[in-house]
């Protein structure tokens, strides 16, 4: 209980000092004047001013308040490494423990550094800040981090903490760690297919000096180079960017003796490949209706750079008008077909028969243009099963079907069962009705001996689109010239842009567009596995985090042809998935995770603000085991650690339950005393 006075005046504030003057100055007079009986006036006119004054005794019951202390106990990957999971266990156990011990004092224990994926580094304060939020700032007693020392949040000074007590740091790991390490330290984002970006990379090796390893470097899973460095020593690898989308490059370096980890040998990074123009090469054997929607088509696209040739005057046709007067362009063969043909990434022939015009061993040229990675569009007509068809070639052997004929009647274009599954046909819009809400086409050619199911057929299931591989290129064959009638709208139209476009970019190897494919992407806090596949069944794929856990997962049948699983993408650095045949690769986060960076074990990093705040930090293991330091209540002190103990500081803070009061002038006792003073003035001016 507390006791003690209080006032509450009887009259305004005003008229009570004016009182007091007033009796200061009769009491003055009468002292100086060495009136009689002075002393008892002065008395009484003073008992007179405090019963204005209404003095009240006051009882306050008053409840004490516990202190807390905050133990944040860190969960971050890097606490995975060595022994330090289980030091932190025990210490947590034993600091638990030693802290409930104290009377008066609340443990809270917070967990805090887990990897969610998003977060780089350890972030321990932010998880203190929110552990004592709802505390007041005089009941903290203190906090305890059970870490590594490599947090990535400290506060720059002690005010930013929000309280004034100790922070004391128990220092997991060993003291004499090793580790290296690949470190970035210049990389581009993006880069032009075909060209090189250069990364610049060093390889850092912690409590060793002057060893040397063996760097290893791939793109996509391929090694492209290995050479040999030093610790501290920096490099350089000029990259081929191989292809649009991302190119993972991959810089790993040979293990170190006794290391700490593995996980940060390896560096990696994301560069995503973009294309500066796509080269494209359009021939028109004649004018047509179709002719401008493939032009529409390609000069819709800015990343194209288009060459379009229309054969209006074959050499054959002989009319009698000079040369002079023709305002026609003489189609560069020679240039096109034998000295640049391999600068163009696709070749298209529209409804294009021989006419003399292409010698025969320009043909021979473009069969090994494909072969070599090239790619072939051949959007066939009547043309293509005449005499003078391009099958009639030697263009005939990478062509995927023989012509037989030409069938014309209306029909429906239909997806076959492949191209359901197709990523090129896939999901076109209209294709699930039946009919397929897109207008008819009226002639199509015959072909016979196809080396491949088509992905769509036309009348009576024959085939009306064919895709299909030689050696390192690729070949469609759309064996209709009525495609134009879905880009006018004839009864509704159809899907032809996404058609075109995507045969267009399956032919210039995007990779989205591959029949077989195994990839990753990340959808918020999930990772995605995306099986593309024209098999029935696919195996199941087994991942493996950035610390080298592994996990398999089962896919499930989504869109036909592609199978999806997914789980938490709760780690920042490079994920690898494979089922055996196919591998995909995708990094999390940035390209060097402060997590990962340094895993070394220290309590430099700490020991300036805990030293600040009257803490320490201090390695908890030793040769044995685990021990913590002795913890000591302290009740007022600025050093709260020492030899072998570490302190909390212990708060006075209560809590008002209940008051009472007692008036002094109340009742008869205030009469009496006013009473008494003038009748011993009233005796003494009666001598």
């Amino acid at each position: 209980m507390n006791y003690g006075i209080a006032f509450t005046p009887l009259v305004p504030s005003i008229v009570l000092w004016l009182a007091i003057g007033a009796i200061v100055v009769i009491a003055a007079l009468l002292l100086l004047g060495r009136s009689r009986g002075a002393w008892v006036r002065v008395a009484a006119l003073a008992l007179i001013a405090l019963a204005l004054a209404n003095p009240q005794f006051t009882r306050e019951d008053r409840e004490p308040l516990t202190s807390v202390a905050a133990v944040v106990v860190d969960k971050s990957p890097s606490q995975n490494f060595g022994d330090r999971s289980k030091q932190t266990a025990q210490a947590q156990e034993a600091l638990v423990d030693a802290l409930k011990k104290i009377k008066g004092l609340e443990v809270r224990v917070v967990e805090a550094g887990q990897a969610d994926g998003e977060t780089d580094g350890t972030h321990l304060f932010g998880a203190l800040t929110s552990a004592l939020s709802d505390v007041p700032v005089e009941r903290v007693a203190g906090a305890f981090l059970i870490t590594d020392g490599r947090v990535h949040d400290i506060p720059a000074n002690t005010s930013a903490l929000g309280f004034q007590a100790p922070v004391q740091a128990l220092i997991t790991g060993q003291k004499a760690e090793r580790d290296r390490r690949i470190a970035i330290t210049a990389a581009p984002r993006f880069g032009i297919v075909g060209q090189p970006q250069s990364i610049n990379f060093r390889l850092d090796d912690q409590g060793v000096a002057g060893e040397r390893a063996k760097v290893v470097i791939r793109r996509d899973g391929e090694v492209i180079s290995e050479r040999t460095l030093s610790s501290g020593q920096t490099s350089k690898i000029d990259v081929d960017i191989k292809h649009e989308g991302p190119n993972i490059v991959e810089i790993e370096a040979s293990p170190l003796d006794g290391e700490l980890t593995l996980v940060n040998n390896r560096a990696v990074v994301s560069i995503d490949g973009v294309r500066d123009k796509l080269r494209v090469l359009l021939v028109s054997g004649e004018p047509h209706s179709g002719e401008r929607t493939w032009r529409n088509l390609l000069k819709s696209d800015a990343s194209v750079d288009l060459v379009h040739f229309t054969i209006l005057r074959p050499p054959e046709k002989q009319d009698g008008t000079p040369i002079n007067e023709l305002s026609l362009i003489a189609f560069p063969t020679r240039e096109l077909f034998q000295q640049k043909i391999n600068e163009f990434q696709l070749i298209i022939f529209d409804r294009y028969a021989r006419q003399g015009v292409l010698p025969i061993g320009y043909f021979e040229n473009i069969a090994h243009y494909v072969r070599n990675g090239g790619a072939v569009l051949v959007s066939a007509g009547p043309d293509y099963a005449s005499n003078t068809s391009i099958w009639r070639t030697p263009l005939d052997s990478v062509l995927p079907a023989e012509p037989v004929g030409v069938t014309e009647k209306p029909f429906y274009a239909h997806l076959s069962d492949i191209g359901k599954r197709h990523p090129v046909t896939r999901g076109l819009e209209g294709a699930d009705a039946e009919p397929p809400h897109w207008s008819r086409f009226f002639r199509t050619v015959d072909t016979r001996n196809a080396i491949n199911p088509p992905v769509m057929t036309g009348p009576d299931g024959k085939p009306l689109l064919l895709l299909s591989r030689f050696g390192e290129g690729r070949v469609a064959l759309l064996l209709s010239d009525h495609i134009w009638l879905w880009a006018r709208g004839y009864e509704g139209g159809g899907p032809h842009l996404d058609l075109l476009r995507r045969m267009s970019h399956w032919l210039m190897k995007q990779p989205d567009l591959d029949e077989e494919a195994l990839r990753l992407k990340v959808q918020g806090h999930d990772l995605v596995v995306i099986r593309q596949t024209m098999a029935d069944t696919v195996s199941p794929v087994t991942v493996t985090s950035p610390s080298g856990a592994t996990r398999e997962l089962t896919l499930s049948q989504g869109e036909p042809g592609e199978w999806r699983a997914t789980m938490p993408a709760n780690e920042l650095g490079l994920w690898q998935a494979t089922d055996g045949t196919l591998k995909a690769l995708i990094n999390v986060g940035p390209t060097n995770p402060k997590e990962f960076s340094e895993v070394t074990s220290t309590t430099e990093t700490l020991k300036p603000l805990t030293q600040a705040t009257g803490g320490d930090a201090k390695r908890i293991a030793d040769g044995s085991g685990v021990e913590i330091p002795r913890i000591v209540p302290v009740h007022s002190s600025t050093m709260f650690s020492g030899d072998g103990w570490m302190g909390v500081r212990m708060r006075d803070a209560s809590v008002v339950k209940g008051v009472g009061v007692l008036p002094m002038f109340a009742g008869l006792i205030g009469l009496l005393l006013l009473l008494g003073a003038f009748a011993a003035t009233w005796l003494r001016e009666g001598r």
